[in-house]
């Protein structure tokens, strides 16, 4: 394996909108609830992935310790 393909292997982005989406699935499958908390979901996200995961819920303002229904509710209220 080269650098560059190491590189694009070890740089994955979680924007907020996959984020969301995994959550999403995770839902629907009843492997979650809504009312877990955010952190719940980093068994579900690769463990060298996570301090990326955190920037971007930080970014987006939500703590690990917010619910799961707050992170997938949030592009439902739009006009709050």
């Amino acid at each position: 394996m080269n650098l560059e393909t190491l590189a694009s292997v070890s740089s994955v982005q979680y924007s907020i909108d996959v984020l969301q989406e995994e959550a999403r699935q995770l839902i629907e499958q009843g492997i979650v609830s809504r009312q877990q908390p955010i952190y719940v979901l980093c068994q579900y996200i690769p463990a060298r992935e996570w301090v990326c995961v955190e920037c971007e819920l930080e970014r987006c303002d939500f703590l690990l310790r917010d619910r799961i229904g707050d992170l997938v509710g949030q592009e439902a209220w739009q006009n709050d």
